[in-house]
């Protein structure tokens, strides 16, 4: 599915409780997850943003949690279960065909595409793959790390996601990295 795909092994880096400074889970995405939702996360690692999401969302909400490698799903599956979440948590892999979401067609509430939508050979068919799941008013919040990803490579990113169908919405507060919160209409 991906070109380049950040190594297992940093999986276990990422998740380095001194991240929290910069990027807290609960801060980013806090504005937008209420309980009960249904939450798509797609290039979830090893679940430094999923396990916050679990706890957003509730006994009655959901995460569906999709990665491209079986090894940081395998380790996102053993931390939710210790830390009692696991049963919020839907753990899907990715594969060349797509991240395998067509049970969930205009059922999500909120998507999360976090330091992943760089590493996406097709952006496009991404795009239309996250638009179709997401409900009417639905959101898809997309950050990209500066060290990656140059300020026009973003645009063109958020520029394809237009092209797909998002509409752009404003986007207050600080996160690291470049972000733009897109909408289905």
């Amino acid at each position: 599915m991906a070109e380049h795909v950040c190594p297992f092994w940093v999986g276990y880096l990422l998740l380095s409780p001194f991240r929290r400074l910069l990027e807290n889970p609960d801060k980013i995405l806090g504005q937008f997850v209420r309980e009960e939702m249904i939450v798509l996360e797609p290039g979830c690692g090893m679940g430094y943003f999923t396990l916050p999401l679990a706890r957003m969302v509730g006994p009655q909400g959901r995460v569906i949690a999709v990665e491209v490698q079986q090894k940081m799903l395998s380790a996102l599956g053993r931390r939710a279960e210790k830390a009692g979440l696991l049963d919020r948590i839907d753990l899907r892999q990715a594969t060349d065909g797509g991240f395998g979401l067509d049970d969930l067609s205009d059922k999500v509430d909120f998507a999360a595409a976090l330091h992943m939508v760089h590493e996406v050979p097709d952006q496009s068919s991404f795009f239309t793959e996250v638009l179709n799941v997401l409900k009417p008013g639905g959101k898809l919040l997309v950050i990209e790390p500066k060290g990656h990803v140059s300020q026009d490579r973003f645009a063109q990113t958020v520029a394809t996601a237009e092209k797909t169908g998002f509409r752009s919405d404003s986007l207050y507060g600080k996160a690291g990295g470049r972000r733009a919160l897109l909408s289905k209409p």
